[in-house]
């Protein structure tokens, strides 16, 4: 019994102490399974901080490269043109089809409604029919190379500028097309990244808008690189094509420089020849007016020489050139006399040099005289604008009128050139009449000295300029000094004085020469103007008292 006690009490302990073992490896697992739990929640948390500080460096990163897209405008406005083009054109569609249905319905049809929708219809279709005006494929106009338009053929040395100014043209094409290129490759890059971006958005998020914002930036992908691949073939057959048209350019401007560096040199040797000729006649050539003329024709000769280089040098068909001209001619004189006469004026008168624009002349037509200045030449008439002159004030009492002269009138009326060439001065006269008892001697001294102090800057210009037309012109008498002279006259003694004076301010000069004058004069005692007065001698006389009034006289 004892035994059995003992072993009772001892079986009792052995299980008090495995329960209270079981009991502490319970609690112990129970606190492992709290602070795994803890763990994998502190984990989940990093995760989440890192996917959320990742998802915000990408917004970041695309907000970036929306930027850098955004600069890329050409091409982005064209594509964002196209898609408001497909999506008015929807619209369109479905306001068209919604009309057909109101207007077949069975149903009263609202008409405020269905002309709200005719109106919006119209205004939608002008839309569309501008997409299309301006193109309506995708990117057409940027893959769409400039045209190169008709290459002319370089036959003279003006074409040669002509030639030049193509070849910087089709430089600047291609350059544009490049750079048109070099963007969109920018641009499909830019795009290429952003869509990388988006995956790694939608690994961390899977969120169906942004799935969808890829899905959208990669078709916008694929569309620009359907118009790269364009683009690039595009610029390599555009720019071989330029530089074939260019290299035929380059041989036909080479060809025409040659060519006018033979004629330049057969010029010179013929310019150069006159020259010696001019030489020789004017060293075996003493008398002037033989001089003169052995010039002219000379000078003519040269000019005719080379013009006929030149014209034989460029024209291709002679023959036919002057056919040509024949026929015109005779069609011209015998239809249009008047017109042929004054194109054939214009031609002497540019080519002749005889009148200029800016020139002060005179024109005597219809027993009228009209002195102006020349404002144009066209091919039928001068222009000339009246200016106050001696002839406006002495014959025409008006002035400030616009005269049309028809150009033949260079050969059939009087037409005087009062600042022809270099020549900007003319003479001037001023008359007045002293009495016979005068000192006239003292009276020319004095005029002489009034008219060479004030056209003393006239004449110094006049010696200058007919030095110069020496060259041209045979001149005999260049004296430019005022001239003096006197005459007797019914009323007194005439003295006329005749002096330099600007072509364009005549009467400025005469005035400020006149009042001079007439003071001078007043200030010598012995010197009288003379005018129109009646002189009575009475040697008379009375030995008798006459009374007047109570007087006696």
């Amino acid at each position: 019994m004892v035994r059995y006690f003992v072993f009772s009490l001892l079986f009792s302990s052995a299980l008090l102490f495995a329960q209270e073992i079981n009991i502490e490896q319970n609690v112990t697992q129970k606190a492992l399974l709290v602070a795994q739990q803890q763990i994998e929640q502190q984990k989940q948390l990093e995760i989440q901080k890192k996917q959320e500080i990742e998802l915000k460096k990408y917004q970041e990163t695309l907000s970036h490269l929306e930027g850098q897209i955004a600069q890329e405008s050409v091409w982005m406005k064209s594509y964002y043109s196209y898609l408001t083009s497909l999506s008015v054109t929807q619209e369109l569609k479905k306001i068209r089809k919604k009309i057909k249905t109101l207007r077949t319905g069975a149903y009263v049809v609202d008409k405020a409604e269905l002309e709200s929708l005719i109106s919006k219809e119209k205004i939608l279709a002008t839309q569309v029919n501008s997409f299309k005006t301006k193109g309506g494929a995708l990117f057409s106009d940027l893959l769409t190379p400039p045209e190169v338009g008709e290459i002319p053929n370089i036959t003279n040395p003006i074409e040669i500028f002509k030639g030049v100014s193509l070849i910087k043209t089709f430089d600047t094409y291609v350059s544009d097309y490049l750079d048109r290129k070099q963007k969109l490759a920018r641009l499909i890059e830019l795009l290429k990244q952003e869509v990388g971006i988006y995956n790694k958005i939608v690994e961390l998020t899977h969120d169906k808008k942004i799935i969808e914002q890829r899905d959208k930036k990669l078709k916008q992908l694929e569309r620009f690189s359907i118009a790269f691949d364009t683009i690039k073939v595009t610029a390599d057959v555009y720019k071989k094509r330029l530089d074939v048209i260019e290299a035929n350019i380059n041989k036909q401007i080479e060809e025409q420089i040659k060519r006018l560096t033979h004629i330049g040199i057969t010029i010179f040797i013929v310019i150069f020849i006159f020259f010696l000729l001019r030489l020789a006649i004017r060293k075996y050539i003493t008398d002037n007016d033989r001089f003169y003329m052995a010039n002219k024709i000379i000078t003519f000769t040269n000019f005719i020489v080379i013009a006929l280089i030149l014209f034989f040098s460029y024209i291709e068909n002679v023959s036919y050139l002057v056919t040509i001209l024949g026929f015109a001619s005779a069609g011209i004189a015998i239809a249009m006399k008047d017109w042929f006469m004054s194109i054939l004026g214009w031609l002497v008168i540019v080519f002749g040099g005889s009148i200029h624009v800016g020139d002060r002349i005179r024109v005597d037509m219809d027993g009228m005289k009209y002195v102006g200045d020349v404002m144009d030449i066209s091919f039928l008439r001068m222009t000339i604008l009246e200016d106050i002159t001696l002839t406006s004030i002495m014959q025409n009492r008006r002035a400030g009128r616009i005269i049309f002269i028809p150009n033949n009138y260079i050969f059939s009326k009087m037409i005087a050139n009062y600042t022809h060439s270099s020549l900007k001065t003319v003479w001037d006269g001023i008359k007045i009449t002293i009495t016979f008892d005068s000192n006239h001697k003292k009276a020319m001294h004095i005029v002489k000295t009034i008219a060479r102090k004030y056209s003393k800057g006239y004449t110094d210009i006049t010696r200058k300029q007919l030095n110069k037309l020496r060259n041209n012109y045979h001149l005999k008498n260049t004296n430019v000094e005022p001239r003096i002279y006197s005459f007797i006259a019914d009323s007194g003694l005439d003295i006329e004085a005749w002096y330099l004076t600007n072509a364009y301010g005549t009467l400025t000069l005469r005035s400020t020469i006149s009042t001079e004058i007439i003071d001078a004069f007043k200030a010598e005692d012995d010197i009288t103007i003379a005018y129109t007065t009646q002189k009575i001698n009475l040697n008379m006389q009375s030995t008798k008292e006459i009374e007047h009034n109570n007087e006696v006289v």
